[in-house]
């Protein structure tokens, strides 16, 4: 099976956990003592690390490192902050820790103050699942050294570092030197045996968990199982009026209780859910291991029809049909025929593979998206190059395996800088660059890709990904041009929806004006003006619900600023009332925010 294959199948549905580890260098000593040695209270020394596909990362002076989950010296952390899931395949996680290890973070880089393990986590979780660690933790060397004794200190630190010495960064594993390295390679029998140890002590964990889950599901059906027949003894007793009638239907109401009772311990139920299914109360020791599989199938089972509830309750809107991907790869391929050099056109052939052979995004090669860079940034090419090499691409978003393309993409920011310049393309470019941007909302996991807050520089400017994603957006609300607003509706509706927009909003509240974090709350109000401003155009039924409905939940995400836009600069909600029941609906919610 090809790697990038085997790499799709290695990520679950609900996607990979991501752990932040926070360790306090101190044991407490510092939250104890630093308010008398430093004049200013510090509640830790902080070291942190990232726990992903079951093993803990972190950054020092050695570069890069990993060991199992509280595997270090260090022992278990002060605390867990759970940073979500990703969605990224493991390998292709592997390869950019690699890629940090030889660049960025290699072990010459290491800064006590400035490029420290901390700042390695950070990097990691914004990459992972798009968001930042603690700001308390980052801020922390910038608080030491803006002290007097840290100012004495920082010279001193810096004169020791240029020597060429190194700079203790609490070694995290026994060995400190290359010597115990030497040792670990000569002993390859010690270290499959401490290996075997930990795999067989991590199995024993698992299957303790999931005994226990077990364990808590019986006694919950227990309980239910209780409930229903104590609710049909009560349904069957006898009234004091007609007791003869009363003797007659309890026992037609006893021999239904029975054959419900031996119907729910056969497992039936006449369309009972899957969760009430009863495994075996007692199953046999050598055995133990398929019930546990199996009540684990079913778990994950109940967790993919939760997921699509979820998904059915607000789908996003895409639009499958507005591209022809044979129509338009076609036109491309007569447009820059003759006008590729070698490894482009391979790239052309990979493209052909992958969209019109259905092979998957392993047949795209790692300089794919230097091929999708000149295609939308060479001027010399024709415009309708780039307008059938974005409906080729809006159609490839449809694809669930489209993130493996966007996360080559983390480098050079080729999709993201061409979409920033979006106001300045031709109208046909704009049309197809707002059908790719709402068709990757298809999939959760370019969809969270499109809300990435992790910045870079472009033209003077600093922009993510969620801030392009919202200029996109609000230029196609905005436009003159029909099918451009009806897809900027559609991108708008999709990014209100969204349940990141809600995470951590009370919290967010908080923060102060321009924190990076509150990135959510600066979007909804920057696209709640431009909604306002779109009401003014008289839109019709399908786009106005959209609006209407994304305009509701901006006023959860910022429910003071959104309100108060509403109120100011109008038009009055309630001017649009009558139209249809689910725009009333969605009305009556943001009115129920006004004050």
């Amino acid at each position: 099976m090809p790697r990038r294959s085997r790499m799709m199948e290695d990520v679950p549905s609900e996607g990979h956990p991501v752990k932040l580890y926070i360790y306090d260098l101190s044991r407490g000593q510092a939250a104890m003592l630093s308010q008398l040695l430093i004049g200013r209270q510090i509640d830790g020394i902080w070291h942190t690390s990232i726990v992903v596909y079951g093993k803990e990362y972190y950054f020092g002076s050695s570069g890069v490192q990993d060991s199992d989950p509280s595997g270090t010296i260090l022992g278990n952390p002060l605390k867990t902050v759970d940073l979500g899931n990703t969605f990224i395949p493991r390998q292709t996680f592997l390869d950019y820790i690699t890629e940090l290890n030889e660049s960025t973070f290699k072990g010459s880089t290491y800064s006590l103050f400035s490029h420290n393990c901390n700042n390695f986590s950070n990097e990691l979780a914004q990459f992972l699942v798009g968001q930042e660690i603690p700001k308390y933790i980052l801020d922390l060397p910038q608080e030491v050294l803006s002290t007097p004794l840290g100012a004495i200190f920082q010279p001193l630190i810096e004169q020791v570092t240029a020597s060429g010495h190194n700079i203790p960064n609490f070694h995290l594993t026994a060995d400190s030197g290359p010597a115990s390295q030497q040792r670990r390679e000569d002993s390859p029998d010690l270290v499959k045996l401490n290996s075997d140890i930990e795999e067989a002590r991590l199995e024993a964990r698992r299957l303790d968990e999931k005994r226990q889950r077990l364990s808590e599901k019986l006694a919950r059906k227990e309980r239910r199982e209780e409930k229903r027949r104590k609710k049909r003894r009560e349904s069957c007793a006898p009234e004091d009026g007609d007791e003869e009638e009363g003797l007659g239907g309890g026992d037609d109401c006893r021999r239904r209780s029975l054959m419900a009772d031996a119907e729910a311990l056969n497992g039936g139920g006449g369309g009972g859910r899957a969760d009430t299914e009863s495994p075996p109360r007692e199953p046999r020791k050598d055995g133990a291991v398929s019930v546990l599989e199996e009540q684990e199938r079913r778990e994950r089972e109940e967790r993919r029809e939760r997921e699509e509830e979820k998904r059915l309750r607000d789908p996003p809107i895409v639009f499958r049909e507005a591209a022809d991907v044979r129509v338009d790869f076609d036109k491309l391929v007569g447009l820059i025929d003759g006008q590729l050099n070698p490894e482009e056109q391979q790239s052309l052939e990979e493209l052909h593979l992958y969209m019109l052979e259905d092979e998957g995004s392993w047949a795209l090669g790692d300089g794919f998206l230097n091929f999708i860079g000149r295609l939308l940034h060479d001027k010399s090419l024709p415009v309708e190059v780039r307008v059938h090499t974005l409906n080729v691409l809006a159609v490839a978003a449809l694809k669930d395996d489209s993130i493996l393309l966007l996360h080559q993409d983390r480098r050079e920011h080729v999709l993201m800088n061409y979409a920033f310049d979006v106001d300045r393309l031709s109208l046909e470019e704009q049309r197809s660059l707002a059908l790719f941007v709402c068709n990757l909302f298809e999939n959760l996991s370019s969809s969270e890709w499109l809300l990435y807050i992790s910045e870079w520089q472009y033209c003077n400017n600093a922009i993510s990904n969620i801030r392009v994603t919202t200029k996109v957006a609000v230029n196609s609300l905005l436009s003159e041009d029909a099918t451009l607003r009806d897809r900027g509706s559609a991108i708008i509706h999709n990014l209100a929806c969204k349940e990141k927009m809600f995470q951590n909003a009370r919290l967010r509240r908080l923060l102060p004006r321009g924190c990076k974090s509150k990135v959510f709350d600066d979007v909804a109000v920057e696209l709640a003006m431009a909604l306002l401003q779109f009401f003014n155009s008289n839109p019709g039924e399908e786009q106005l619900f959209r609006a209407m409905k994304a305009l509701a939940r901006f006023c959860q995400v910022a429910p003071t600023d959104v309100p108060q836009l509403v109120q100011m600069i109008g038009p009055e909600p309630a001017k649009f009332k009558g139209q249809s029941k689910r725009i009333d609906e969605q009305i009556q919610m943001v009115q129920s925010k006004l004050r």
